[in-house]
């Protein structure tokens, strides 16, 4: 290969890995937030990163952005989280919004079939405004082609969503979806439609954080399971739960050590807890206490 190939190589390289550009990263870090590739950077292992789809190119625009971003706004690929295989992707905010389209799409779905066929655990990083509609309809099915892949993956291998930006429309149902969803205080919010079209619609006015933030969502709905302060933190969390999780069905959840309960110790309070009347309630943290080790 001559150098001037090499050249165009890494101009293209460097290109991909810039993401939206260097005034898109700004205004990402000037939110508090990092870039989709620093996200991974907390998580993975120092090093583990192996990148896929780096140059895939954006499918044509029916209308509006036509540029050809390289990488189409999500950074995917195999790497390890304390010496262990799994499968990331992140959408990166920093191109056209962290929208999906048709190759964008495409990338997830073969990071999902990878992690299945694999038996390793695929963790998403989720930072998106919806659908992308200058592609038409093509991103529309890209959601329900990913939609399917979750069924699929579903009780097969662990999937883990970490919301970390505004996730509306069709950006939200696949985290439903999920095993286990991770949301920040304050940056995160997944909703169907946001506040401007509830006031236009039911003449109501509510924010971003009380329609969908993470108190609302860990707090009532139940449709995220941990709540961080910040993205390093929430990162973090996400490697200490794999700790906890085998790599797919056929594998026992890994062992740390002995627990110092004795697995014969019987507690007299759980026939107490639970009261003959099914019509009244109990304290289901009784039940757990008295349960686990």
């Amino acid at each position: 290969m001559t150098n001037d190939k090499l050249d165009r190589l890494q101009q293209l390289r460097n290109t991909a890995v810039q993401g939206g550009g260097a005034d898109a990263i700004e205004r990402q870090h000037k939110k508090g937030k990092l870039t989709a590739r620093e996200r991974l950077d907390v998580l993975l292992d120092d090093g583990s990163f192996h990148e896929m789809g780096l140059f895939v190119g954006s499918a044509p625009a029916k209308f509006g952005d036509s540029k050809n971003h390289l990488g189409d706004g999500l950074v995917g690929g195999a790497g390890r989280i304390n010496g262990r295989r799994v499968i990331v992707y992140s959408q990166d905010f920093t191109v056209m919004g962290g929208s999906l389209g048709e190759r964008h799409a495409e990338k997830i779905l073969k990071l999902m079939a990878k992690a299945r066929a694999l038996g390793i655990p695929i963790v998403g990083i989720f930072d998106s405004g919806g659908a992308r509609i200058q592609e038409g309809v093509q991103s529309l099915a890209g959601y329900a082609s990913i939609f399917r892949e979750n069924t699929i993956s579903s009780g097969v291998i662990p999937q883990i969503a970490v919301i970390l930006g505004p996730c509306a429309g069709g950006a939200v149902y696949s985290p439903g979806l999920q095993d286990f969803t991770f949301m920040v205080s304050g940056s995160s919010h997944m909703f169907l439609t946001g506040p401007d079209v509830i006031k236009t619609v039911l003449h109501e006015e509510i924010s971003f954080e009380d329609l969908g933030g993470a108190s609302v969502h860990t707090g009532k709905s139940g449709v995220a399971h941990f709540r961080s302060e910040n993205e390093v933190q929430c990162l973090k969390c996400v490697r200490d739960l794999l700790g906890y999780l085998p790599s797919n069905n056929k594998e026992l959840a890994p062992r740390t050590g002995a627990a110092g309960d004795d697995p014969e110790r019987r507690d007299s309070a759980l026939g107490e807890i639970v009261p003959l009347d099914p019509g009244k309630p109990y304290e289901i943290k009784g039940v757990i206490t008295s349960v686990m080790d």
